[in-house]
């Protein structure tokens, strides 16, 4: 069942989808129609997942699982990335690799690959004060407090 993202409680389970470049304007309305169709209709088991999202910075897609009324299950996790693959295909971007980096540089989100990153970071182009996304967070809790924190706060820190 697709409820508001603000809604979920701060101990839901997260996934952050990351996109390798913005979306339009049109893309992430487009978006917003699509992820919550699937969350509509998105079960475990047969048993509506009470989950929602919201789209950040035109890059990140966030989806957020209530599992206090049903957990996700293989089945359902499964659909989810399903749903995750196709979208990567109809807007031609990458929302699954893990091995890239997204950081602010000042109003821009710059977006680069791991190893590009440490270059960047071994180069002084970026300091420990920038801001980097956490996409290893595992609850809204930690989305909402350790999501966009300091370079050296953040797991990327052994880079310094």
């Amino acid at each position: 069942m697709y409820v508001d993202f603000k809604e979920l409680p701060n101990e839901s389970r997260i996934w952050i989808y990351q996109s390798n470049r913005p979306f339009t304007e049109e893309e992430v309305m487009q978006l917003n129609e699509e992820v919550a169709q699937f969350l509509k209709q998105w079960t475990a088991h047969g048993a509506n997942l009470n989950a929602g999202f919201e789209i950040k910075h035109k890059r990140f897609i966030i989806i957020g699982l209530d599992q206090s009324q049903q957990g996700a299950t293989g089945c359902s996790i499964d659909a989810s990335v399903h749903f995750i693959q196709e979208l990567e295909k109809k807007y031609e971007v990458d929302l699954l690799d893990k091995m890239n980096v997204s950081f602010k540089q000042g109003e821009f989100i710059a977006y680069k690959p791991l190893i590009d990153f440490k270059k960047i970071v071994k180069n002084r182009s970026v300091s420990p004060k920038t801001i980097v996304f956490n996409n290893l967070v595992n609850t809204k809790e930690e989305y909402l407090h350790e999501w966009e924190i300091p370079l050296e706060e953040s797991w990327h820190n052994r880079f310094l």
